[in-house]
């Protein structure tokens, strides 16, 4: 697959205090644009991650912010999570009664929204929001634990959803890795969030710059 733009590679942070996720953003700011923001409450989740916005309220990074937020009631707390620096929210569909409220809030706010699906639900149940939003996010894994194996089943997913769309932008989120992410952006990925594969390796620059070079291989192809 021959893509116009390099794939973007943004490093997702699954933490349950906010020193972690500070930490974990500081040590990847100097090699990319973009942060991922994995956010829990335990409710469609199993587990409890890192929740409180107030904390973003007074925080400064150079990089653009993307909230992935899987909690209960988005269309309630949405207010509060577009504060300064972030550029992006992800909400899941299993999660949402209206999404316009959603959509309407970070428009007003210069904030792009993005629609995921766990790994259950069938790319189908994105059809809904084409043309309310060009930004669609694959779940690969079951939601909330970081380090869980990409479920193979995703691929036909992206590659359905790529044909459906073709100008949309799919990210894909969870289990990427080396070969993982080169076959995501085969099937029509274009945005690749990753954790364990960057945050598990002691070098962390090397480790971005291996999923760089492993999606160039095939998008050169």
């Amino acid at each position: 697959m021959t893509h116009d733009t390099p794939v973007e590679i943004i490093p997702a942070i699954n933490a349950e205090i906010f020193a972690e996720v500070e930490r974990r953003i500081r040590l990847v700011e100097p090699f990319v644009r973009w942060v991922h923001l994995d956010i829990a409450d335990g409710t469609f989740t199993p587990n409890i991650l890192w929740h409180d916005p107030a904390d973003l309220a007074s925080f400064k990074t150079p990089l653009a912010v993307e909230l992935h937020l899987m909690i209960a009631r988005p269309e309630d707390k949405i207010a509060s999570w577009l504060v300064p620096g972030v550029k992006r929210v992800i909400v899941h569909h299993e999660t949402l009664s209206d999404a316009d409220i959603i959509m309407d809030a970070c428009g007003a706010a210069g904030v792009e929204t993005g629609i995921a699906i766990a790994t259950e639900t069938p790319w189908t149940a994105l059809q809904q929001y084409f043309g309310k939003t060009s930004f669609f996010q694959i779940l690969a894994v079951r939601p909330g634990r970081a380090g869980q194996e990409f479920q193979a089943s995703n691929y036909d997913k992206i590659r359905d959803l790529r044909t459906a769309c073709p100008s949309c932008t799919i990210e894909v989120d969870g289990g990427v890795k080396i070969g993982v992410a080169r076959q995501c952006v085969e099937a029509g990925a274009n945005i690749l969030a990753a954790a364990s594969a960057i945050f598990g390796e002691k070098d962390i620059e090397r480790a971005i710059q291996n999923l760089r070079e492993d999606t160039i291989k095939e998008s050169t192809q």
